[in-house]
C-alpha cells in the first residue's frame, strides 16, 4: 500500500500566488491531497485555490499557528507537508522533501532556504533568523541552520504528537524545539527562496514577530530546561546576596559587632530565596523529564514513515539535491 501524502498551505490574502503554489504541488506530488487553509482572507484566495484544484478549508482565527493547530488535528496522512502560500519557496521541490522523509525514515525534513533573488530576505529578517537560531543552539545544544523555515514535511507521528500551542509565526520555532528536545530524526534539504510575486504582501513584521519568537524561545527554555533557567536565576540572587553580605561579615570580623542588621537580614533572605529557586528548578526538571517520557511514548504510538524507493530525479532539471542530515533519534 502506497503511503498517503497531504500538503497544507496556510494563506491569508494570497490570491496572487496561491494558484501557482497549488499547481506546483500537484505537479510535483500528483498523489497528494492539497489543502489550502484560508486564514480570514478578504480577497479571492479561496476561489483561486479551489480553481487550482485544492481542497479549501477555513480557519477564522488569524495566525499561522492557529492554522497549523487546526490542520494537524484535521489532516491524517503518512506524510504532511506544509509550505507558505506566497510562492517564495520552490514548491516544485516537494517531491525531494517527501522522498527523503520516507528514505530516512525521518520525522521532519526542513527546506533550508537559499536566497536566489535580491530582496527576497529583508536584512532585519536575516539578522533576526541568525540571532534566534543561535539562541536555540545555545539553549538546546543542537545544530539548526534555518529554524524559521516555513517549508517542512512531517511524519504522521510528529504531527499527531506535536502540541501546536503557538498562535502566529512562532509556530516554526515551536516545531524546531519540539524536534530537538525529543531528539527526533531530522534532515534538511536546501531549497531556493525568492521574492514574492507582484500583488503579494508580506504579513511578517520584523520587530514585532522577532520579539514574539524570542519570547517563545525564553518560555520554552523555562518549560523545557527549568534547571538551567533556575540555576541562572539562583546564581544571580546568590551573587547579590554575597555583594550585600561581604561588608557586613568583614565588619563583624573586624569589630565583633553587626551594626548593619537590616543589610545582614536582607543578604540572608536573598540567599535563602536563591536556595529555594534552585530547589524548585530541580523539582521542575524531574517533572519535565516525566512529561518528556509521556511525549515520547505518544510519539512512538504511531509507526515510523513507510520506506519507499528514492526517486532518481530531483525536480525538473535541478540535478542532485544538497542535503544536510542530522540524525539524532532511534
Amino acid at each position: 500500500m502506497e503511503p498517503t501524502i497531504a500538503c497544507v498551505v496556510p494563506c491569508h490574502n494570497e490570491e496572487a500566488a496561491v494558484g501557482k503554489v497549488v499547481g506546483d504541488l500537484r505537479a510535483a506530488l500528483p498523489e497528494a491531497v492539497v489543502y489550502v487553509y484560508d486564514n480570514a482572507s478578504t480577497d479571492r484566495t479561496a476561489e483561486v485555490a479551489r480553481a487550482a484544484g485544492a481542497i479549501v478549508r477555513q480557519e477564522p482565527r488569524k495566525g499561522k499557528g492557529n492554522v497549523i493547530r487546526r490542520a494537524f488535528a484535521d489532516v491524517d496522512a503518512d506524510a504532511v507537508l506544509i509550505v507558505d502560500g506566497d510562492d517564495t519557496y520552490d514548491a516544485s521541490r516537494a517531491r525531494d522533501l517527501v522522498d527523503l522523509l520516507f528514505e530516512g525514515p525521518y520525522d521532519q525534513v526542513v527546506g533550508a532556504r537559499r536566497v536566489t533573488d535580491d530582496g527576497a530576505y529583508r536584512t532585519g529578517h536575516a539578522v533576526g533568523n541568525k540571532l534566534l537560531t543561535g539562541a536555540v543552539r545555545s539553549l538546546f545544544g543542537n545544530d539548526v541552520t534555518d529554524m524559521l523555515s516555513g517549508y517542512r514535511v512531517f511524519s504522521r507521528r510528529f504531527v499527531k504528537s506535536f502540541p501546536a500551542l503557538a498562535r502566529e509565526f512562532e509556530t516554526e520555532t515551536e516545531m524546531t524545539i519540539h524536534a530537538l528536545h525529543l531528539r527526533l530524526p531530522t534532515a534538511e534539504v536546501v531549497v531556493d527562496y525568492r521574492v514574492r510575486p507582484a500583488g503579494s504582501e508580506s504579513k511578517l513584521r520584523t520587530y514585532r514577530d522577532g520579539w514574539r519568537i524570542l519570547r517563545v524561545i525564553l518560555d520554552l527554555a523555562r518549560r523545557e530546561r527549568p534547571s538551567l533557567v533556575h540555576t541562572v536565576i539562583a546564581g544571580v540572587l546568590a551573587l547579590i546576596s554575597v555583594v550585600l553580605g561581604i561588608p557586613v561579615i568583614a565588619e563583624f570580623v573586624r569589630t565583633g559587632t553587626v551594626p548593619r542588621v537590616p543589610t545582614a537580614i536582607l543578604a540572608a533572605a536573598i540567599m535563602t530565596i536563591a536556595a529555594l529557586v534552585l530547589l524548585v528548578g530541580y523539582i521542575l526538571e524531574s517533572l519535565t523529564h516525566m512529561r518528556q517520557e509521556q511525549s515520547r511514548l505518544a510519539h512512538l504510538a504511531y509507526p515510523a514513515p513507510v520506506r519507499t524507493p528514492r526517486y532518481t530525479t530531483h525536480g525538473a532539471g535541478i540535478g542532485p539535491v544538497p542535503v544536510r542530515k542530522t540524525v539524532d533519534g532511534p
